[in-house]
């Protein structure tokens, strides 16, 4: 008996039928299926092989929430990224997250990140200072680096040499690359173990797990104390009173610099390409900045005011989500609203999807950020910026901070006009802006 018969199916052939593009952008292909299938359907990716897509906002909140405990990350998290990241708080599963997530969920705490604050606007202005006026320049990079430099200012304070944050960005950047090959050219899966390809990236993951490893030991031989996050996760206990093992701080490093810089400096960019393409935001972002007191201000109450800022921000995560799908795969036989997925099913939903998803939005591909003028919260049932349930993105509060400190630097010093048509994507891993080529004009 097929359990799914509730469930549209788009079949194998049409799927390799649209390889190529999807390859380089799978977006229009399953947007065309979730108007043709509707909000949920199956896709046939092998003779045995399905995966059930969904925007079925309903769907989302049982899985994510409600009953959350018979789902578990796919492969794709667990297996995939985990040989090149390791074990850590994104890619482990059962008690030990539980246990790393309980551990681990005072260092980013608002109050403990205020100690970072001052460090991270310091980078900000550092990084913005290198930008040049009144010509084309790609934004990306620029907001890429000052990403990955506040989140190695956050960790290391002072410690950590450039070189070895370059050769540390160089590699997160290449094996993320490596990992997209991987997991939309499976059939290539036996030519990348033969022919050493697989080998030389694993290889960088050794060579990035020594660099952390050289810069915690001689962190642990000063007997110095930086209040910044190595510091956290160096003192923090587990029930027993023992801290974690190097392996697996190691492991929970690698993580924060994959998923903390790459989200943020996604959602950083686009932010910018959309206030270029309505200067009106520009205007009221500054406007604001103005009337908390400009560089006077201090930094926290900054933040916590910024609240046309935040709009911004929201509307922007809300059009293009850096992490814009969220893949779960249940433990057990399930069923919700006539839909039956047995056990080991692979559910991938599209936060892309939802955020557009024309019953739930008004004009949903519009930017409006005044419809977060009172806050994310009363869209809690269709908005996931940062995942929902218990697995929520940890560092939530850290990329606000970030973005806000930010936008508010950026907007304060210079008028920002767009040198594209069009906002253009790439989705990899998370989903990357493509040519934001913007023109700056200090104010």
């Amino acid at each position: 008996m097929d359990t799914n018969k509730d469930i549209p199916t788009v079949p194998l052939n049409k799927f390799i039928k649209h390889s190529l593009e999807i390859l380089k952008n799978p977006l229009p292909f399953h947007r065309q299926n979730f108007n043709d299938k509707g909000d949920t359907f199956r896709l046939k990716v092998g003779f045995n092989t399905e995966i059930f897509f969904s925007r079925d906002t309903a769907l989302a909140q049982y899985v994510l929430q409600k009953n959350q405990k018979n789902y578990v990350k796919s492969k794709i998290q667990t297996v995939d990224l985990a040989k090149y990241v390791g074990e850590g708080l994104l890619t482990s599963e059962g008690e030990k997250w539980k246990k790393q997530r309980k551990m681990m969920q005072p260092a980013f705490h608002k109050r403990q990140l205020e100690n970072l604050l001052s460090g991270m606007q310091d980078t900000i202005v550092s990084e913005f200072a290198t930008i040049a006026t009144n010509k084309s320049i790609d934004l990306f990079p620029i907001v890429n680096d000052l990403a990955f430099q506040t989140v190695v200012k956050s960790l290391f304070t002072k410690a950590a040499k450039a070189k070895d944050m370059e050769r540390l960005q160089f590699i997160t950047e290449a094996n993320q690359r490596m990992l997209v090959r991987e997991l939309r050219q499976p059939y290539l899966g036996w030519w990348f173990k033969i022919s050493g390809t697989l080998d030389k990236y694993l290889n960088l993951s050794k060579e990035a797990r020594t660099i952390l490893k050289g810069i915690v030991e001689e962190r642990k031989a000063s007997g110095k104390r930086y209040g910044d996050l190595l510091d956290m996760l160096l003192e923090t206990r587990y029930d027993d009173g023992k801290g974690m093992t190097e392996e697996q701080l190691i492991d929970e490093i690698l993580i924060i610099f994959t998923a903390g810089h790459e989200t943020t400096s996604n959602a950083l960019t686009f932010s910018f390409q959309l206030l270029a393409k309505h200067p009106e935001w520009q205007d009221k972002i500054y406007e604001e900045w103005l009337n908390l007191g400009g560089d006077d201000a201090d930094v926290m109450t900054r933040i916590s005011t910024s609240k046309v800022c935040q709009q911004v921000l929201e509307e922007s995560m809300r059009l293009y989500p850096p992490a814009y799908f969220i893949d779960r795969v249940n433990v057990e036989d399930d069923s919700f609203n006539d839909m039956h997925f047995e056990a080991g099913s692979n559910l991938l939903f599209s936060v892309y999807e939802m955020h557009r998803h024309p019953e739930l939005w008004e004009q949903p591909n519009a930017f409006m950020p005044e419809r977060f003028a009172d806050g994310s919260r009363k869209f809690s049932s269709q908005y996931f910026p940062f995942g929902a349930g218990p697995r929520k993105c940890i560092g939530n509060n850290f990329a606000m901070f970030e973005m806000i400190i930010a936008v508010t630097e950026l907007i304060s010093k210079f008028k920002i006009y767009p040198e594209f048509d069009e906002i253009d994507i790439t989705p990899l891993i998370t989903l990357k802006p493509k040519n934001a080529f913007l023109r700056f004009r200090k104010r």
